[in-house]
């Protein structure tokens, strides 16, 4: 029996788990390098530790609206020139100019074959946040309430429906940012019975347990909803309404629009963000389906390294069962998912312990003015130009890094997120693939 359990013990120290690539961090950046290397028949596994930034999208996904200098980005192309050319430590410049023009198209064209409805023009569009204010962005989500221009609106009268008792979303400030514009709006509310049962407890009544109920409508329930959308709606060209519905598909939208007889447009919500989650199950079973390995709830804590080279990795769930893979991307993202962790005293990457570019005069991460810009959104990992992080400035050769823990790029005001962390995705996985 002890000769049995020994013989066990070998084979279980003898196990690992081998793959061509091993993505850590199961975020935009990390699933979208993953698409693209199953694709190509790659190998992968991305490990998660939960929820990623997706959870809080807005339904858009911007690539540039503003540069350092201030400058209003519209044709977001343009603007990514200038940009290279006044920061030379982006990411957007270490992927080169004419590289992001070939990757732009590069994801139109995926997110079309992902039969993700995104619509797109070739410069900047607007959309309504959750607060009222237009910002200009690059891709946005089909069904949420898009303009193509900020000066004139596409609609002239326009009713705002809420949910009683929702909190998440604010009518009056959206009706504000729209008369500015010279939009005509009316406010209304609606209930419905089934909803009525989330309100007896405050924490329930979030967007996406909402949606669960909106998405499964029962045919007298269904009614009611079309009529108070029917009369609050007389007078208007079109009907917004808190993107609280289509979680599981866009059906019950284009049943609602059938009977009603208006264009139904969604505003997003404050986080959790049903289309975030929306999309993060979506590219989620696509990668599963191209054959990727996708280990939710898991992290990795250690690694060993050997001549500038990653040769095992081990996670909090399989003990001592390692990882062996020939490229490790890391897309653990910022501060947020603690892919960076800040100290009183430092700011560093967890896992590997790579270089990070930061003041080390910690008076200077932050401007007292909250409007400012904060310099700690700019710190971040070094990498090379091909995006190898960097420890004790040496490049490790199977490690990349993409998304938003990179140096150099500050997603708030540049108004570049979801730019940085498709464009860094595309074009590592490019490099992986030529290799």
């Amino acid at each position: 029996r002890i000769h049995n359990m020994g013989r066990a013990f070998e084979f279980r120290k003898e196990r690992k788990m081998k793959f061509d690539t091993l993505i850590i961090g199961g975020g935009l950046a990390g699933l979208i390098s993953g698409i693209k290397l199953c694709k190509q028949n790659k190998k992968c596994a991305i490990v998660s530790s939960g929820q990623s930034a997706l959870h809080f999208c807005s339904g858009s996904f911007d690539l540039l609206n503003t540069l350092p200098d201030g400058s209003i980005v519209t044709n977001p192309q343009e603007g990514i020139r200038s940009l290279i050319e006044q920061k030379n430590e982006h990411p957007y410049a270490k992927i080169g100019e004419a590289k992001i023009v070939e990757l732009i198209e590069e994801a139109k064209k995926l997110f079309k074959e992902l039969e993700i409805p995104f619509i797109s023009f070739e410069e900047n569009h607007y959309r309504i946040t959750p607060i009222g204010e237009i910002k200009p962005t690059w891709l946005s989500i089909n069904y949420f309430a898009t303009s193509k221009s900020l000066e004139e609106m596409p609609w002239k009268n326009v009713a705002i429906f809420n949910m009683t008792g929702f909190l998440d979303f604010y009518p009056e400030f959206i009706a504000s940012g729209l008369r500015k514009k010279g939009v005509k709006t009316s406010i209304h509310l609606f209930t419905l019975p089934s909803l009525e049962r989330l309100r007896k407890s405050p924490s329930e009544l979030r967007s996406s347990n909402m949606t669960n109920i909106m998405d499964q409508l029962n045919p007298e329930e269904f009614q009611l909803l079309v009529s108070a959308l029917r009369e609050g709606s007389s007078d208007a060209d079109v009907i917004m309404l808190p993107a609280i519905l289509g979680l599981k598909s866009d059906t019950v939208i284009t049943q609602l629009e059938k009977e009603v007889g208006k264009q139904i447009l969604l505003i997003p919500t404050l986080p959790p963000s049903v289309i975030g989650i929306k999309l993060q199950q979506h590219l989620v079973k696509q990668f599963q389906r191209l054959g990727g390995e996708y280990m939710l709830g898991d992290s990795i804590n250690k690694a060993e390294i050997e001549n500038s080279k990653i040769t095992k990795l081990y996670s909090f769930n399989h003990g001592d069962i390692p990882f062996i893979a020939k490229d490790i991307i890391l897309a653990t993202g910022s501060y947020f998912s603690q892919g960076l962790i800040s100290t009183r005293e430092r700011i560093y990457e967890p896992i590997f312990g790579l270089d990070i570019n930061y003041d080390t005069n910690r008076s200077n991460w932050y401007d007292k003015n909250v409007y400012n810009e904060q310099p700690y959104m700019t710190f971040g990992i070094k990498t090379n130009k091909d995006f190898n992080g960097l420890m004790d400035g040496k490049p490790i050769e199977n490690l990349r890094v993409i998304g938003a823990g990179l140096e150099s790029f500050n997603p708030i005001k540049e108004g570049s997120g979801g730019g940085v962390s498709i464009m860094t995705a595309l074009n590592v996985a490019d490099l992986i693939l030529r290799k």
